[in-house]
């Protein structure tokens, strides 16, 4: 039943934004564990309670929120607090995707698309994975569009960069890449080949159709034994 789960992961700046708004707009089903990663910290949560009694309520905004930029130059720079956050927030993200997970299985997707940021870096995940989808471009295009986009220099695009596994690393472990190294309509046209390999695929339709043999079996077996009980 995991055969319909895709992982989908880039780095930084590497443009995996604009793949998954064409994803989106192909109406593809997208799990987003950065947008989970905001929701299960938000104020009054499990997570919200064990961060704050760990790193204090200076990373508090004055709504009572995680001011994640002040959390982020704490992890950024000390690897053990990085690892005590994760300790702290992977099982509530997972838990919640595994939600997610189900309700679109049962709503009939061909498949679901897992955006993780840090798929490949984490390893574990990718097991559970049939595919694995990498938005890849090169070093200099990435370091150049960081730089672009967040006002940083060389060196603090650079030590950006450097604190993830690099792309090309990434590369070598994913089952599919999209090299968005060109324009917007090159990588869309990666995308739509992408997904109509993924929708022809026939993983999806024996999972159901062993879900759906494992049920029509144990109703068989309910219906059985009410008829010998009734008669």
């Amino acid at each position: 039943s995991t055969m319909f789960l895709v992982g989908l992961s880039g780095g930084i700046a590497s443009g995996k934004s604009t793949v998954v708004a064409v994803l989106r707009e192909l109406g593809c089903a997208v799990i987003d564990a950065d947008v989970i990663a905001r929701q299960v910290v938000q104020p009054h949560s499990k997570a919200h309670q064990q961060i704050l009694q760990h790193f204090g309520t200076e990373i508090l905004l004055e709504n009572g929120e995680i001011n994640r930029e002040a959390l982020g130059n704490i992890i950024f720079s000390q690897p053990e607090k990085r690892r005590l956050l994760n300790s702290i927030t992977h099982p509530e993200i997972l838990k919640e995707m595994l939600k997610q997970v189900l309700k679109y299985f049962v709503l009939g997707y061909r498949y679901v698309i897992l955006d993780i940021p840090l798929l490949f870096e984490t390893r574990g995940l990718t097991r559970f994975m049939k595919y694995t989808v990498l938005v890849y471009c090169d070093p200099p295009t990435q370091r150049e569009r960081l730089m672009k986009r967040s006002g940083l220099g060389v060196a603090e695009a650079e030590a950006r960069i450097s604190s993830q596994l690099p792309l090309d690393e990434k590369r070598k472990w994913a089952t599919h890449v999209i090299d968005n190294c060109g324009d917007r309509e090159s990588t869309r046209r990666q995308v739509l080949r992408l997904h109509a390999r993924l929708e022809d695929s026939l993983d999806f339709l024996w999972a159901r159709l062993a879900v759906g043999t494992a049920l029509a079996g144990f109703g068989g077996l309910v219906f059985l034994l009410v008829r010998h009980f009734i008669s």
